[in-house]
């Protein structure tokens, strides 16, 4: 199996009335696939995926799915158990590939988290997508332990880099086998890391920004690094003040002045605060999207 490459989008996972919105869930999706996405991540961080009952990450992967026009879909499924992980695969067989994160709260050492991830593989035929967010998850998967899944599990076809641990990162470029693909998993990282050989991003900011990000990304992909630079610089205020608050706080308020869905998360996540939807109003009007 070989990995994914390219622009994905982490895709929010938008409410109105406390459920779901599919119907601009599906305009979203829409957009996605319009602006040149290569392939769509919804259930992740991003799409507040904890929050979300089992018939809704139905709901929520069965709307992407019905409005991705072949563009393959990325579901993730990572908990902090193999019980629960598992749950997850089953629940959203028919994805093309699963991204699973780091197992949160539990602070695995090295040899437990090898083994999970062996243990989720294992299970399932379908390609996995380690993701490595130790912000978020309280553990870092080592450069030597990635390496170590990548050469000897088939499936595991590529990791999802938030670490923002350069040298690691680096690392593990250099030592990869044939196939398995690096993937940004902070969008203001992506310029360096697919100057030394990272094959895209999957991208928070691509939510706002899709068309930009994707010809960004596909510049990259094509050896034109002056326009991929103009652009990076372009969008690095997006970049940096899509996390002023927690994601996808932010990024939600930008998509409410967009038009695009309601200033709506669950609880424990709350809407933006006035400050930060001036500053992303003021980041939108800059990118003459607003």
């Amino acid at each position: 199996m070989t990995g994914f490459k390219g622009c994905g989008t982490a895709l929010f996972t938008p409410f109105k009335y406390g459920k779901p919105d599919l119907d601009a869930m599906a305009r979203c999706v829409r957009c996605q696939v319009k602006a040149g996405i290569d392939f769509l991540v919804p259930l992740g961080t991003t799409g507040e995926t904890p929050t979300l009952s089992d018939e809704e990450k139905l709901d929520v992967y069965r709307c992407t799915r019905e409005n991705a026009g072949g563009v393959p879909v990325v579901v993730g499924v990572g908990t902090n158990s193999v019980t629960g992980t598992l749950a997850n695969i089953r629940l959203l067989k028919d994805a093309d590939a699963f991204l699973v994160v780091a197992p949160y709260y539990n602070k695995p050492p090295q040899r437990g988290m090898y083994e999970y991830f062996k243990a989720i593989a294992g299970e399932t035929d379908k390609p996995i997508i380690l993701y490595n967010v130790p912000g978020r998850t309280g553990s870092n998967i080592e450069a030597e332990t990635t390496l170590r899944l990548a050469s000897d599990v088939s499936n595991i076809v590529a990791v999802k880099e938030a670490s923002g641990k350069l040298d690691q990162i680096y690392a593990i470029l250099d030592g990869r086998p044939e196939g398995f693909s690096v993937l940004s998993g902070n969008d203001d990282d992506t310029f360096k890391l697919m100057s030394k050989g990272a094959d895209g991003v999957i991208s928070v900011a691509s939510n706002v920004v899709p068309a930009m990000m994707a010809e960004f990304v596909h510049a990259m992909q094509d050896g034109q690094f002056g326009r991929a630079e103009d652009l990076d610089r372009k969008m690095s205020a997006l970049f940096k003040n899509l996390f002023i608050e927690p994601n996808p706080i932010p990024g939600k308020a930008a998509m409410a002045l967009l038009g695009q869905m309601e200033n709506s998360l669950r609880l424990p996540l709350v809407s933006a605060t006035p400050d930060t939807v001036a500053l992303m109003k003021e980041t939108l009007e800059n990118l003459n999207i607003l």
